[in-house]
């Protein structure tokens, strides 16, 4: 397993050849995804770029740009493929030979086998480009759920790709101006953009569970390989709650199974909340040596706490871990912003952001792969809005009035005209996505849209970005795709029992302390970005009023004022500061010199 990596490359549809000096930027732009090693292959119209951390096979045969002349085939590719060793076996028993045991190799092979359908064979995350040499084809492919990122960029007869928008920036030759409609979902979707579109005209990124292959004339077809569906057999409907408690187990532990690493030690990121204590939970039992865990706080402000200790510190003892308790103070915070903001390959607004980033780079001093807990409440339904939309007649307005921060109106008023948009696209985004077959429940609607578009654009994004930043490679079990077809088949009912994730808790209760399972659901609270005061304040309003941000005029002056003049009572709907939204734009687009 080649382990965490950057990937990117360069095709021109035509005659010239590709520009090396590109891909060369592109790839040392992602020198902390990939410390270990570079590669930079180029063959007439297309140059491949590579980047890589070290954490299976750590022999050079697992190098990449990753060439088998056999085949006529190329690869690069970021990720894991945690069942290759299966796979491996299967292909050697179709007659291939292996020069090397990475799971790279798994693909290029997999893929010869099976064409475009072998990703619906592969187990982990990935996104990967390969290059047939004979037709000239380029195929691209993301995990089912974009765990592993993959942005591109079209024009003068070339495409670019690349595992991080900076790095495409990089490359040089992009449009930076900024996308409406993006804009529009980035206000009112708490900062998620959903693909294919960026916050920039110029950049889009492969949508998850997405195989595409692009022709040597520039053609291009897309194939969706793995959708979750929601529909359930009349005996699903009637299973009892506890034969879907013991049935979720059992996916669990598989899938933690999976993701266990036997070549290095293991860390989890225990927030003290159900999912990453679960987890613990699950590693322990299954016998993962030298697990370590890594728990974060921050300051109090306002009179709000900053940390969950109390919880992680119980897991922590429970099982014996070797436990890092890491508390940021304020001055320390303020320090490492710019670092976390630019190491974001898309601007991201929730404070976990700052968070990861800071926990990240306290868990890469002592380990490479740590295991987290995303996609628990999406899968399991553990957010306040899916009770509100159990037997909802209007399920997109109702889920746009307990998710969304500013209504069309809001907008209006934020936004300056330059730059608004004539409708509500992130409204309409909603129920186009709400009127698609395979999901009748409401509450099924609006996890079908937070598995497969939020949890891409906001919590997996926040996970690969910051983790990344310190070259540490993080698995998300939660994220298995057996375990959500598996969630999706239970009835809501069941999913929003004892306030959301009841079949979840009691699963949970079957391996940790019930003190964490019957808890007040905690999040990653940075008090100090949400009621923005002092040094913050004037940091957030030199970011807005700078050169930079009037000549972009992106916002409305009359409203920025009134953020100003009184921070703390602009609050979302998701405990977000509306002030600290507009003023993260800014400061991702100046970080990115755009």
């Amino acid at each position: 397993m080649t382990g965490m990596c950057g990937i990117c490359g360069e095709v021109v549809f035509g005659t010239q050849d590709a520009d090396t000096g590109r891909v060369d930027r592109m790839a040392r732009a992602m020198a902390a995804r990939g410390p270990d090693a570079m590669g930079v292959t180029q063959k007439g119209r297309i140059a491949l770029g590579h980047r890589r951390l070290r954490i299976i096979d750590l022999s050079e045969q697992g190098a990449q740009p990753m060439h088998d002349p056999a085949l006529g085939l190329t690869l690069v590719f970021n990720g894991c493929i945690y069942n290759y060793k299966e796979l491996r076996e299967e292909l050697i028993g179709k007659g291939y030979s292996f020069f090397s045991t990475s799971d790279t190799e798994v693909i290029l092979k997999a893929f010869k086998e099976w064409g475009p359908e072998c990703v619906s064979r592969f187990h982990g995350m990935f996104a990967f480009a390969i290059h047939e040499t004979d037709s000239g084809r380029l195929h691209l492919a993301r995990d089912r759920f974009g765990i592993k990122p993959l942005y591109y960029t079209e024009g003068n007869g070339r495409m670019a790709f690349a595992s991080s928008l900076p790095a495409l920036l990089a490359g040089g030759g992009i449009d930076t101006s900024i996308d409406r409609v993006a804009l529009h979902h980035y206000m009112s979707w708490h900062a998620v953009v959903p693909a294919p579109r960026t916050i920039l005209n110029g950049v889009r990124k492969l949508p998850a569970a997405t195989f595409r292959t692009i022709e040597a004339d520039g053609r291009k077809t897309d194939a969706t390989y793995w959708a979750p569906t929601f529909e359930r057999t009349s005996e699903e409907i009637d299973r009892s709650p506890e034969d879907w408690r013991d049935m979720v187990l059992e996916s669990l532990r598989k899938a933690v199974r999976r993701r266990m690493v036997a070549d290095v030690p293991v860390g989890v990121l225990l927030s003290g909340g159900v999912d990453s204590s679960l987890i613990v939970g699950l590693l322990a039992e299954e016998g993962q040596q030298d697990l370590a865990t890594f728990s974060i706080g921050f300051e109090e402000a306002h009179g709000e706490k900053g940390d969950e200790f109390q919880y992680s510190d119980l897991i922590a003892s429970h099982y014996g871990t070797n436990h890092h308790q890491i508390f940021i103070p304020h001055a320390q915070l303020q320090e490492n912003l710019p670092g976390a903001i630019a190491a974001m390959s898309e601007p991201m607004v929730s404070y976990d952001n700052i968070g990861f980033y800071l926990l990240s780079r306290e868990v890469s001093k002592h380990i490479k792969v740590v295991q987290s807990g995303q996609g628990a409440d999406e899968v399991f339904a553990g957010y306040h809005w899916y009770p509100k939309l159990a037997g909802s007649n209007t399920p997109a307005a109702d889920y746009a009035a307990a998710f969304f921060d500013r209504t069309q109106e809001q907008m209006r008023e934020a936004v300056s005209p330059d730059y608004q948009c004539e409708r509500d696209e992130s409204l309409a985004l909603v129920e186009a996505h709400f009127a698609q077959t395979g999901a009748q429940d409401p509450v099924d609607k609006a996890l079908r849209l937070d598995t497969n578009i939020m949890l891409v654009d906001d919590p997996v994004k926040r996970v690969d970005n910051h983790s990344m930043a310190w070259g540490l490679e993080a698995r998300v079990p939660f994220l298995d795709h057996e375990l959500v077809e598996l969630a999706g088949r239970i009835p809501a009912r069941h999913k929003l029992a004892q306030g959301g994730k009841g079949v979840l808790k009691e699963a949970a209760r079957k391996v940790i302390p019930p003190e964490v399972i019957d808890r007040p659901k905690g999040y990653f609270p940075v008090p100090a970005l949400k009621y923005i005061q002092g040094d913050y304040l004037t940091m957030v309003r030199e970011t807005l009023t700078n050169e930079a941000a009037r000549s972009r005029g992106l916002f409305n002056q009359g409203y920025l004022d009134k953020l100003f003049a009184d921070p703390t009572q602009y609050i979302t709907k998701l405990r977000g500061s509306e002030l600290w939204q507009v003023a993260l734009l800014e400061m991702w687009l100046q970080a990115q010199e755009v």
